[in-house]
């Protein structure tokens, strides 16, 4: 089923007010249940399987607070189980360093579904093309290349020349395994210190005989190398953990034809994927592969949106400091390609019901204020952004004036201006975000 059936499916399907869908099944008519999907798909999961020796090893490290300088900080700290893998906290950021008073850059993203990541480029993805074009070719293509409009259940914006893939907001790193040595050795997260303090805390922890089973006693000697396969063991046990990627939302049994969405639910369903109301799976991708995998919610490109600059983070108390995304502070290898300065990764949306923190700087604490920022940034922008002293609206407060046109005004629902309709009445809102809590993992099938 493609993106375009999926898009009519959420659109068409939807008579609210009855209490079933008749459907002529070979000449018969046949009863569907209200809130059940009338044309069920088989989803492909990733198969369960015991953790490997190695996974086995990365799950105590992923656990192993004594990495960090404050003892106190391991992986599951900011990527919590409890939280799909994500931050425990409500706070835009989490604490760390040595007396975990150090702020984060960023929103902590979640943990989950990155198993099916691609890695970072500027393009258009080329699947099986040999060609390989390096990012300053690309981004210099981009330059001149006209962005198509994203809009759900379309195919053009996927030819679009901007980043995409990658780890982190930023995507500066590609693989798991490299993903997580940064947050080891960042001085405001776990503050692990140099690469020879970690390596000796690896030396003496209560999992060290497991290297040596793996790789024998050799590896304790090449510092590099022990460091590198201790990462490479966190990356196998988020590959293998079935909780990183279970596909158990309601959403993905609903798609089985295993539940039931609430009147409320499916019309969230109807405006998430309506090109002309929410338009979210423009960019959120609601369908499943056409070999059947489950939907990521998330096209893997980058944006720029725009978000309000957050008072709350101390960095910011600099006027002069920007969180640019991709070209900088924390990745610096396409700095100079300015056009797209502003931008960070879209996310997933799996789970997103469970955060407190949205948005790359964490300036949003709740759905309500996410979709009241794309419901009014551009219609009635003094909602969500602050005023000057002298009573201006400080649109795009939260980046430099000199890039404020590489932000997205064409992608509905931002082709709107000051005076124009808003996409979504407030009823509109509360129904995407009943869709959006049936995106949350752990349900369980009716049938």
């Amino acid at each position: 089923m493609n993106s375009r059936t999926m898009w009519l499916l959420g659109a068409g399907l939807l008579c609210l007010a009855g209490a079933v869908f008749a459907v002529e099944t070979q000449g018969f008519a046949e009863a569907i249940p209200a809130g059940a999907n009338p044309n069920p798909v088989r989803l492909m999961r990733p198969p369960v399987a015991p953790l490997s020796a190695m996974a086995q090893l990365g799950k105590e490290i992923f656990y192993d607070a004594s990495l960090s300088s404050s003892g106190a900080l391991s992986c599951a700290s900011c990527h919590s189980p409890d939280h799909a893998y994500g931050p425990p906290n409500d706070g835009p950021v989490m604490l760390g360093g040595a007396a975990l008073s150090r702020q984060g850059a960023r929103a902590v993203p979640s943990l989950t579904y990155l198993d099916r990541h691609p890695n970072f480029s500027i393009g258009p993805d080329k699947g099986d093309d040999d060609n390989v074009i390096d990012l300053a070719q690309m981004a210099a293509i981009g330059q001149q290349a006209a962005r198509t409009t994203k809009t759900a259940g379309g195919t053009g914006a996927s030819a679009n020349i901007v980043p995409q893939g990658g780890l982190f907001w930023d995507g500066r790193a590609d693989t798991l395994q490299d993903q997580a040595l940064f947050p080891l050795l960042d001085r405001n997260e776990m503050d692990g210190g140099s690469a020879e303090i970690v390596a000796d805390k690896l030396r003496h922890a209560s999992y060290v005989q497991r290297f040596v089973e793996l790789f024998g006693a050799g590896v304790l000697k090449n510092q590099r190398l022990l460091i590198a396969e201790a990462m490479f063991a966190v990356a196998r046990y988020q590959v293998e953990e079935p909780n990183f990627h279970p596909y158990t939302s309601k959403y993905d049994h609903w798609l089985e034809g295993k539940a039931r969405l609430s009147e409320s639910e499916l019309r969230g369903l109807q405006l998430f994927n309506d090109p002309d109301k929410a338009n979210c799976a423009g960019c959120h991708t609601s369908a499943p592969t056409r070999d059947g995998l489950p939907p990521l919610f998330t096209d893997h490109q980058y944006e720029a949106l725009g978000a309000p600059r957050n008072a709350a983070l101390a960095g910011n108390r600099d006027p002069d400091y920007f969180d640019l995304g991709v070209c900088g502070p924390h990745r610096t290898d396409i700095a100079e390609q300015t056009q797209y300065c502003g931008m960070f990764l879209t996310p997933t949306l799996r789970n997103t019901a469970t955060r407190h923190a949205f948005f790359h700087n964490g300036v949003f604490h709740t759905l309500e204020q996410v979709l009241d920022f794309y419901n009014f940034r551009d219609t009635n922008p003094e909602k969500v952004f602050p005023r000057a002293a002298e009573g201006t609206v400080q649109k795009y407060n939260d980046l430099p004036q000199k890039y404020h046109a590489n932000v997205d005004v064409t992608d509905p629902p931002f082709d709107r201006h000051p005076g124009d309709k808003p996409a979504m009445r407030e009823q509109d809102e509360a129904d995407i975000i009943a869709f959006l809590k049936t995106l949350t993992d752990g349900n369980k099938p009716e049938n």
